[in-house]
């Protein structure tokens, strides 16, 4: 059962180790890199600096076994981003994680948005 409001939820944050954190924003950034070719056009997609997203990316790319995101040298014609095989993984991870966790809290938010105070 769907929340009656749009505007209720949860958002996941997984903690791998100490420092090492995924959550949507990070998920968001990497859909974004896989369907723009892009950092910076996946940063303006999210209304991000450039200078956050590639600070994200290279955060990302520390934080696992290999680098989830591939990115070309700039110049003339830009370099461009791809997502890496790992990273499509991650990806597809958490937002399988996301879903399982929506369908897990359903009930309990739905309950939750009905006894909650409305908003203005």
């Amino acid at each position: 059962m769907k929340p009656k409001h749009t505007n209720t939820g949860a958002r996941l944050r997984v903690v791998l180790g100490p420092g090492i954190a995924l959550g949507p924003g990070k998920a968001d950034l990497l859909e974004a890199i896989a369907a723009t070719g892009s950092i910076s056009a996946a940063g303006r997609k999210l209304k991000m600096s450039y200078r956050r997203a590639w600070l994200l990316v290279e955060e990302l790319n520390g934080s696992f076994q290999s680098e989830l995101v591939a990115a070309g040298k700039g110049g003339a014609h830009g370099g461009g981003a791809r997502l890496t095989e790992l990273g499509a993984r991650v990806l597809k991870h958490f937002r399988s994680m996301e879903r399982k966790t929506g369908k897990a809290i359903a009930a309990d938010l739905s309950a939750l948005v009905t006894i909650a105070k409305p908003s203005k």
